[in-house]
């Protein structure tokens, strides 16, 4: 490639990459996003597909090739280093879904062209910070899980042994207890359906039951709750940090460009005095001026 060539496919590539990290482009495929969502809605209705199915299809398939078009910019633009980002990596995954054929062997992707709808998290910038902070907290979340799973297995062996035998359906065995205390950690049906029930054979399940769920629904869940909040706390003291280290940068630059000048105001004014000592009538011829400090 000549000279010329080169620096016209550098400035090309400047433009392309200044037009997709602006920030109308990155509204315009918000907007698309939006707009996709919506398409992607009135597809399941059978009345919409029926008065204007050929248009939404037709504009489903104009979206992702605009989004297939922006992929392939950035894949230009970035090149290697687009694959440095996992935000890149997801928005990519999702659009090649949406660009396989839905054929026999694939219709079940058919399904999964909603999954378009979650490039919306990549590019607000306020979920991500969200999604981060939720990945953050995964590996603070095992002793959680740990300390669930083990509560869940004492009280399953606890509930099997309790009331196995006469209720063989909720907890004849470890796994059945173990799912039927889960539905009463969410609180689904867990009075009428399954505790008032077995307080009809034994009267004082409720304190089985009621420790149970204050321990799991109220306390361990909550932890979690903590965990991940502490991670979105932890992002943001350390989004501040990298702001205030940059600040305080181009605050210490700008004073040293600051004593720079003050020096070089400090010479122009002692060559000045010098240059008005010398015009005075018997003065001796003035020293050659030193020449201004450099900054540091």
């Amino acid at each position: 490639m000549t000279e010329a060539g080169s620096t016209e496919g550098s400035v090309t590539t400047r433009r392309v990459r200044g037009l997709i990290e602006s920030s109308g482009f990155q509204r315009s495929i918000t907007a698309l996003i939006l707009i996709n969502a919506a398409i992607l809605g009135l597809e399941t209705s059978a009345r919409a597909m029926a008065v204007a199915g050929d248009l939404l299809i037709a504009l489903d398939r104009a979206i992702i090739a605009l989004f297939a078009a922006e992929i392939l910019a950035k894949l230009c633009v970035y090149r290697r280093r687009f694959f440095s980002d996992p935000w890149n990596l997801f928005d990519f995954t999702v659009v090649a879904i949406s660009l396989v054929p839905a054929s026999a062997a694939f219709s079940v992707l058919r399904a999964l062209r909603v999954l378009r709808i979650l490039r919306l998290v990549s590019v607000v910038p306020s979920m991500r910070k969200v999604v981060q902070a939720l990945l953050q907290a995964i590996p603070g979340m095992g002793s959680v899980v740990a300390l669930l799973a083990l509560l869940y297995y004492v009280f399953a062996v606890m509930a099997t042994k309790l009331f196995g035998a006469v209720f063989p359906e909720w907890f004849g065995s470890i796994g059945a207890a173990a799912y039927s205390l889960f539905q009463i950690m969410t609180l689904e049906s867990w009075s009428m359906g399954i505790v008032r029930p077995v307080m009809e054979v034994y009267p004082f399940a409720w304190a089985f039951f009621v420790p149970f769920i204050l321990i799991t629904s109220f306390a361990v869940l909550n932890l979690f709750i903590a965990i991940i909040v502490n991670a979105m706390q932890s992002q943001h003291d350390a989004e501040n940090k990298d702001a205030f280290a940059a600040f305080s940068e181009q605050s210490h630059g700008d004073v040293q460009r600051l004593e720079d000048d003050i020096r070089a105001m400090h010479a122009e004014v002692r060559l000045l005095r010098q240059l008005l000592e010398a015009q005075r009538p018997g003065s001796r011829p003035p020293k050659p001026a030193s020449p201004p400090a450099q900054g540091r």
